[in-house]
């Protein structure tokens, strides 16, 4: 009986997931120091505009969380600005199960809607989605 293995207490973790326009960010919170890994590389690395790291760093900064917890983000599809945005609603989302008194601070920022806006379908006929095939008269 002296074989059996008690389990290692895991690291309490909090999960979200991020979805904006074709990308998909599984974001996972621990408590450390606010180091964020995206796909594997620091934040800085993976999101080299200040504009980009801004929306990722959003929902930390207006909750005053951003230097107790570490992130780690798996992040596909889409482009930059898509999968910063997913980032951003994945931490939002992982924010609530750390503390749900956030939500309205977090609800108030719009951090937790799901943006909706996607790329239109092209139109038969057409070109592309608006654009119309140049008429001629003559």
């Amino acid at each position: 009986m002296s074989d059996i293995k008690i389990p290692e207490p895991k690291i309490p973790q909090h999960l979200g997931t991020g979805r904006r326009k074709t990308s998909v960010a599984r974001v996972r919170l621990a408590a450390g120091t606010g180091k964020i890994v995206i796909n594997g590389r620091p934040l800085e690395n993976y999101f080299p505009l200040e504009n980009l790291r801004g929306t990722v760093m959003q929902p930390l900064a207006v909750t005053g969380t951003a230097d107790k917890f570490d992130a780690h983000v798996n992040v596909r599809g889409g482009g930059p600005s898509g999968q910063a945005g997913a980032v951003r609603h994945g931490l939002a989302r992982a924010l609530i199960t750390v503390d749900a008194n956030l939500r309205p601070i977090l609800k108030a920022e719009g951090l937790l809607t799901r943006d909706p806006r996607m790329k239109e379908r092209k139109k038969y006929g057409q070109p592309g989605a608006r654009k119309r095939f140049q008429y001629s008269k003559r």
